[in-house]
């Protein structure tokens, strides 16, 4: 735990955590399900829940309204797709924006289309948006897209703001000279595609950092990135956003991008089924839950063991079942001995 948290009070400390979200959660999950399994047993339930969602494993088919409701939420679901279909990566294949919107619906059905849009200006230019995407643009873009969704839109207020003072009226400058016929007119050199003045544009952001309400990136990684180039975009702050190894660490959940396409891939098949993101009654539930009512999810660290432990569990009933196939064979050779004994005796 941070020392920083010991000077919380308890108030700032829940908000920071946002633990009240969770906790509420938990108990609308539990009411839940104990309709359907009456057999839970609350403290088990809850040390499930709360694991999960220390491990990041919560947020697969819950709805968007629950993903995007934490920073820690936002953080754990672009990680699980990124565990989910990393292997794209790993054959190299492009993908256009609809296939990856298909691919986030796989784990949020109701993910809005804008935000998979708004992830994909980060990488294409605005008309180029038909063009292929590879697996590790689109990871990083969109981890920067959802965790800093609200800085991203008030960045975007001021730098509009600051392009329409450039293309304003009052721009061009008439300044008399020695010459009674002769006057010069001094407009701005830069023109709106040159982006707006770096310094200015950090003067303007740097009030939001650091703000409550939203996740913000570090002032440092901006200095970084604004110091310098003289002048910059809108594309092109976001482009060095998404691409900042220090922003990337400062979220601490995805790898680098040299270790991005590394590491073990998520074996569906090997989990018990799973329930639709909705069911009939129109209840919610969280993330693949057991018969016992228990989450099946298991923690990031120990993914690396799943398999081993699976294979040995389903390895014993194989073994009964090859037991039953193999009696009746036996049998009916014993009975096929005993036939040939009685006719040669007769």
């Amino acid at each position: 735990m941070s020392d920083d948290n010991f000077a919380l009070t308890g108030e700032q400390y829940l908000a920071k955590y946002n633990i009240i979200t969770y906790l509420e959660d938990s108990v609308q999950q539990l009411l839940e399900h104990r309709d359907q399994n009456p057999k839970v047993v609350p403290a088990r339930f809850f040390f499930e829940y709360f694991t999960s969602v220390r491990d990041g494993n919560h947020t697969m088919f819950r709805e968007f309204s629950f993903i995007r409701s934490t920073p820690h939420n936002r953080a754990s679901f672009v990680v699980f797709f990124w565990k989910c279909f990393r292997l794209i990566g790993r054959k190299g294949d492009l993908l256009s924006i609809q296939e990856y919107n298909s691919l986030v619906r796989l784990l949020c059905p109701d993910f809005p289309f804008k935000l998979v849009q708004k992830t994909a200006r980060i990488v294409l230019i605005d008309d180029a948006l038909d063009c292929l995407i590879s697996f590790s643009d689109f990871v990083y873009a969109f981890q920067i897209q959802f965790y800093y969704e609200e800085f991203l839109e008030k960045t975007y207020e001021i730098y509009q703001s600051q392009l329409q003072a450039l293309n304003s009226p009052r721009d061009p400058v008439i300044v008399p000279t020695s010459g009674e016929d002769e006057v010069k007119i001094h407009q701005n050199p830069h023109l709106p595609s040159d982006g707006v003045d770096s310094m200015h544009f950090f003067r303007s952001v740097y009030p939001l950092l650091g703000r409550s309400e939203f996740s913000t990136p570090p002032d440092s990684s901006l200095r970084e990135i604004l110091f310098g180039v003289p002048r910059i975009s809108f594309y092109g702050f976001l482009m060095a956003i998404a691409k900042s190894d220090s922003i990337n660490s400062h979220i601490g959940r995805l790898p680098e991008r040299s270790h991005l396409l590394e590491g073990f891939d998520i074996d569906f098949s090997a989990w018990p089924t799973l329930k639709s993101p909705r069911n009939s009654s129109g209840s919610r539930p969280t993330s693949a839950i057991r018969s016992d009512g228990f989450s099946s999810i298991s923690s990031t660290h120990s993914q690396h063991r799943q398999p081993q432990r699976l294979k040995k569990s389903l390895s014993q009933p194989r073994k009964a079942a090859n037991r039953k196939l193999i009696a009746p064979e036996t049998e009916s050779d014993s009975n096929s001995e005993t036939v040939t004994e009685s006719s040669d005796t007769n």
